[in-house]
């Protein structure tokens, strides 16, 4: 069974092809490799890295519109030795992980934003009261910990109002590299004023992009196939990640504490049913919300949540910005929406 060589000539094929434009390159790249994986089918029939590599190539060119007739490019010689390809992919979690297993890497999700509101890895959905500082993520990869401060005098509802990411150190590829957002500074730097993992051989592995000035941007880690994107919107601060599912479950008992991972303690959940008199009628907060968010899912119910109890309506944005996280970053859309 050549199942191995023939990911390897994928992945060499595709090593170079990022970002928009490279489509019909792709394409022809992903009818090379299920040309190859064609004609090696009858000796590889029991081979798990086979069956993985045919349904990883049918899911790939559905996502990327890729026609099944069409050219095919000539296979690439081999590498001269595997060593010197792993290394030069080490950097690159997806095309390394492929490189590996015959198949992409799989992908979670989380998000915190508004009062806050967690979206846990899981999918399930938690409003939570925590105020003071707590971590979102704990492994060996990655520190993210977020400090909540009352939304408003007097009221149990609390919003992030500083983040703190820590890239933890990997010697091959980045040093260590700490992000730190506050309210009115979002910056699109580290703070040591870098904008990228440092002057190892794969620095350029980890990256900041400004997305939009002061208010949103987004960290690609691509070392370990990790995207985080932080938002400020009206007086508080969203997090939203998707990241490799073996990043995401590496920690060990100890790291117990992640609220992506657990969401919020039970003692620190709140029902999402504004009490009392709120600071914006229902009503009008529904109406609001509704602009931004016409299916009322979660994100619609915490919306509506927000702009009550806080009386700012900028939380519209907060809802709508981690909605439009979600759908770049959940890796199937069916789950988009949840309702509770």
């Amino acid at each position: 069974c050549k199942i191995l060589r023939c990911n390897s000539e994928y992945v060499a094929a595709t090593l170079h092809l990022r970002g928009p434009g490279h489509g019909a390159a792709f394409c022809t790249a992903l009818r090379s490799y299920s040309l190859c994986t064609r004609r090696t089918a009858r000796t590889c029939r029991g081979d798990l890295a086979f069956h993985s590599a045919v349904h990883g190539i049918e899911d790939l060119m559905i996502q990327n519109n890729c026609s099944k007739e069409g050219p095919t490019a000539p296979p690439r010689p081999p590498a001269p030795n595997h060593q010197g390809f792993e290394s030069l992919d080490i950097c690159d979690y997806e095309q390394s992980f492929l490189y590996k297993h015959g198949r992409p890497p799989g992908f979670q999700h989380c998000a915190a934003f508004g009062d806050p509101h967690i979206r846990t890895f899981h999918d399930d959905f938690h409003t939570c009261r925590v105020e003071g500082s707590w971590p979102l993520l704990d492994n060996d990869y990655l520190f993210v910990q977020a400090t909540s401060s009352p939304v408003a005098k007097g009221s149990n509802a609390t919003v992030t109002s500083k983040l703190t990411i820590i890239f933890k150190n990997m010697k091959e590829c980045i040093d260590q590299k700490v992000y730190q957002a506050e309210l009115d500074n979002v910056p699109a730097a580290f703070q040591d004023g870098s904008v990228n993992g440092g002057a190892r051989p794969g620095g350029s592995s980890l990256a900041i992009w400004e997305r939009s000035p002061g208010r949103h941007v987004e960290i690609r880690a691509d070392y370990i196939g990790t995207t985080i994107a932080v938002r400020q919107a009206g007086r508080q601060l969203s997090f939203s990640i998707r990241a490799a599912e073996d990043v995401a479950r590496a920690f060990t008992e100890e790291q117990d504490l992640q609220l992506c991972v657990g969401g919020c303690p039970h003692s620190q959940r709140m029902s999402r049913s504004p009490r009392g008199r709120g600071r914006v009628p229902m009503e009008t907060a529904r109406a609001l919300c509704r602009e931004m968010l016409p299916v009322e899912d979660v994100y619609f119910q915490s919306c509506v949540f927000d702009v009550v109890t806080s009386g700012d309506t900028n939380f519209t944005m907060a809802a709508h910005g981690a909605l439009e996280d979600a759908r770049l970053f959940l890796p199937n859309a069916e789950k988009l929406h949840i309702f509770q």
